[in-house]
């Protein structure tokens, strides 16, 4: 199957249904015995303003997918369309450590065009919408990792994209420092109607944020189930309703691990 990379149309010039269209997409890389087959077939939809959270065991492909969708890579087969240029999140903050948490931010708004008399005050607004007032001028080090994660998102933030990828953005950090920042994602995307595609292995984090949970198969990943999240937000992570359907996907996960260790 030809391989094709779609980028959508700016929303001012188009209407689209999807904020990341994934259709067919397979990924294979080059191993020692071969072509080796890392995704099959996916087919995924993002809504505009939805929030997804795809889940699996480690090496499934997760991260393979999200870069494919932020345009890192190319699919072997399929396509992806997304509504204008995804925003994304790692793991580790990258921020640049010689520069303050405001000039961090200012590099993103400078990338994006904006003129550089209107980025200080912008860079301020998005600190104070991640609940970091005042930290313009701090510098990396002066910063404990939640606080870090806050610019990271809100650099993130100021590429005025409409989708956000996140790659396990919260996975280094201790167990209350995850949850504060759970809370604050939830806060920020209601707030700004962003569409969220969140990469994690962690079952309660994927429940506890999602509206959707998409479950890949391990290697290679396909997808394996859905769940539509439908309790109430705001959330939490101890939540018996949370912790029910948390269950309900661990055994499915489980389930496919095995699998794969039969092969």
């Amino acid at each position: 199957m030809a391989t094709t990379l779609a980028k959508a149309a700016d929303s001012d010039t188009a209407a689209v249904d999807h904020a990341a269209r994934i259709e067919h997409v397979s990924k294979s890389f080059a191993g020692p015995t071969g072509q080796q087959l890392v995704l099959d077939d996916i087919t995924l939809d993002v809504a505009p303003g939805e929030f997804v959270t795809l889940l699996g065991a480690s090496g499934c492909g997760k991260s393979t997918l999200l870069n494919l969708v932020a345009g890192l890579d190319r699919p072997t087969a399929g396509s992806i369309s997304t509504d204008g240029r995804p925003a994304l999140m790692f793991q580790e903050h990258a921020l640049f450590p010689w520069l303050t948490a405001g000039k961090n931010i200012e590099l993103a708004l400078k990338l994006r065009g904006v003129p550089k008399s209107e980025r200080r005050e912008r860079a301020e607004e998005l600190l104070e919408l991640v609940r970091l007032k005042g930290a313009y001028g701090k510098r990396v080090h002066e910063l404990s990792g939640g606080m870090r994660q806050r610019v990271a998102l809100a650099r993130a933030l100021g590429q005025d994209s409409k989708l956000l990828l996140m790659d396990e953005p919260f996975a280094a950090l201790d167990a209350i420092t995850r949850d504060v920042l759970h809370d604050e994602l939830t806060r920020i995307w209601r707030e700004t109607n962003l569409s969220v595609l969140f990469v994690t292995h962690n079952v309660r984090e994927a429940v506890r944020l999602a509206q959707r949970v998409v479950l890949l198969s391990s290697r290679p990943g396909r997808v394996a189930r859905e769940w539509r999240v439908d309790i109430p937000q705001p959330r939490r992570i101890e939540d018996a309703a949370v912790a029910e359907l948390s269950v309900e996907i661990t055994e499915e996960l489980r389930g496919e691990i095995r699998r794969h260790g039969q092969h």
